[in-house]
């Protein structure tokens, strides 16, 4: 899995953002990397299939190094709608498979 993690994180550079949160969202896809929701342990970053494309900006606020007049929960909506568009783009790519 850690070669096929490495690709998945290696293919977000020149992406489009997937998570587009309002009022934020840079919309440059030289920004773009792979970005996880917090929340999968102390010190612990989640799995790369429940992960999302982000601009910098984007990524700031789902990692809560920026504030946001949006709530938490609004952010997360827009992470899982963004981390299943991502999801379909590795599917499309064939860095992952439904078996």
């Amino acid at each position: 899995m850690k070669g096929r993690t490495s690709k998945i994180r290696k293919s977000a550079k020149g992406q489009d953002c997937q998570i587009r949160i309002p009022g934020f969202c840079n919309f440059d896809p030289e920004t773009t990397v792979l970005c996880h929701l917090g929340g999968a342990g102390w010190s612990l970053k989640a799995n790369d299939i429940h992960a999302a494309y982000g601009c910098y900006e984007c990524h700031l606020i789902v990692d809560g190094q920026h504030t946001t007049y949006h709530t938490k929960e609004q952010i997360k909506v827009w992470f899982f709608e963004a981390m299943v568009r991502t999801q379909l783009i590795l599917l499309e790519k064939g860095l992952v498979e439904i078996t």
